[in-house]
């Protein structure tokens, strides 16, 4: 029971970080030179398992796989915002 609890935790929170991260890095990282680095994402999203597993750790029904869904999640969603970032923004006429 409580394995599928912390799934799901997981998976809310890996999804979540992806959707914020790929907002931020497209909306508001896009004019700066940081964006041009090619391993920016796998940079963040170990940054954010490293980070997360501390506070994962106090919680006792959620573990290490949380903070490695959210270091994904962040590192996609960082990844896929610098390409976004990279393509001319859409004109509402679009």
């Amino acid at each position: 029971m409580f394995g599928l609890i912390a799934a799901g935790i997981a998976g809310v929170s890996g999804v979540i970080g992806h959707i914020k991260s790929r907002h931020f890095v497209g909306q508001k990282l896009r004019y700066t030179s940081i964006v041009e680095k090619p391993m920016l994402g796998v940079w963040v999203g170990v940054g954010a398992t490293v980070l997360a597993a501390p506070v994962v750790a106090v919680i006792p029904i959620i573990g290490a796989g949380t903070a490695i869904a959210i270091g994904a999640g962040i590192g996609t969603g960082v990844a896929l915002g610098v390409k976004d970032s990279r393509e001319p923004p859409k004109l509402l006429d679009d």
